[in-house]
């Protein structure tokens, strides 16, 4: 999974450690769709009925499909979207998620999923943090990040077909180097979007709403650096 949410405005404001309204917000509903995702997930992975459901091709795959909807709806809709149907959205989308991600218990040791969860978010963190601090603009990397995303997409791909262990190594290696920039990135991004007085003067609908595709980027973020975290880490189950 990745990010496509990649559509918040981009402003000239310099970026400042206070956390203001707006950034409020997005940690808020990230904090939020991540613990939906982390119930729903257990739950799933607990009671046999949903497992099977899991389990099964056909469902799996149109709950897949079902998430990719959901992140472009948002992405690119967001604006004509009510705050009800953006946030009904996007809970939508975190309990799908943890609908599919349960069955990484049974790929995964659970010793391995710790290492990785907790490997997150102290990754997560210190790259907020830089995002929040930092004085060099990230704006002029976008470029090359976007790269980052578009080759590691298109090596997937073909190790789908190649099954290469060594280039699976290196591709979840380069995963975590990618999503790890991404949310310094995308932090300051945020960061600087909640410090632009046009933005601070907005209606709270329209708050509402940029808080919850801010939250949906910062939680792709944490999830796809995670997933390639728990590939390098964790030794699948014998």
């Amino acid at each position: 999974m990745f990010n496509a949410s990649r559509t918040l405005p981009q402003v000239a404001a310099e970026p400042r450690v206070e956390i203001r309204p707006l950034l409020r917000q997005v940690y808020m509903w990230m904090t939020l769709g991540l613990l939906l995702t982390t119930g729903v997930s257990i739950a799933v992975y607990n009671i046999p009925a949903l497992l099977q459901l899991a389990l099964n091709p056909a469902i799996f795959i149109a709950a897949i499909i079902g998430e990719l909807v959901l992140v472009f709806a948002l992405s690119l809709g967001i604006r004509r979207m009510s705050a009800g149907v953006a946030t009904a959205g996007f809970f939508a989308y975190a309990g799908l998620n943890g609908f599919t991600l349960s069955l990484i218990f049974m790929g995964y040791e659970l010793g391995s999923i710790f290492l990785a969860f907790g490997t997150t978010v102290i990754l997560f963190f210190v790259m907020t943090m830089i995002g929040l601090t930092t004085k060099i603009d990230l704006m002029k990397y976008s470029t090359y990040f976007m790269m980052g995303l578009i080759g590691l997409v298109i090596a997937m791909v073909l190790n789908m077909f190649i099954g290469s262990g060594p280039l699976d190594y290196l591709i979840s290696f380069a995963g975590v180097i990618i999503f790890t920039a991404l949310t310094a990135y995308d932090t300051q991004k945020l960061h600087r979007m909640a410090a632009d007085p046009t933005i601070q003067g907005q209606e709270a609908t329209l708050l509402t709403k940029l808080s919850i595709i801010g939250a949906l980027t910062l939680y792709l973020d944490f999830i796809n650096l995670f997933l390639f975290i728990l590939r390098l880490v964790g030794g699948g189950r014998d």
